[in-house]
């Protein structure tokens, strides 16, 4: 058992958006990303199987879909996904997700 604080991890960059490998297990890797407003994370897949859960803890944006796609995101919200479905996330204001990708990648 880990007890893991994902305030310590409350760090954003001018440069590109923050990421913070979580956990990283056989079974599923957990990765949380701090955007800036306006930067985002680009639409993309994966070529294998699995499934994945991005979920708001702070701040509000989109999550981002294929051909243009894009759901309104804030703090609670969760997008769930299998892995070969295209995604992403654009940050309307500080904005921060922890991504579950089991199993990893």
């Amino acid at each position: 058992m880990r007890h893991i604080r994902l305030d310590d991890m409350r760090i954003f960059k001018d440069a590109g958006f923050a990421m913070n490998l979580v956990h990283d297990s056989e079974n599923f890797k957990i990765i949380n990303f701090n955007f800036k407003a306006g930067q985002e994370l680009p639409v993309h897949s994966h070529d294998i199987d699995g499934e994945l859960a991005i979920t708001v803890i702070e701040g509000e944006g989109e999550f981002l879909g294929a051909d243009g796609a894009a759901i309104p995101a804030k703090q609670g919200d969760m997008l769930v996904s299998e892995i070969r479905v295209p995604h992403g996330v654009r940050a309307k204001t500080e904005m921060r997700v922890v991504v579950v990708i089991a199993p990893p990648i």
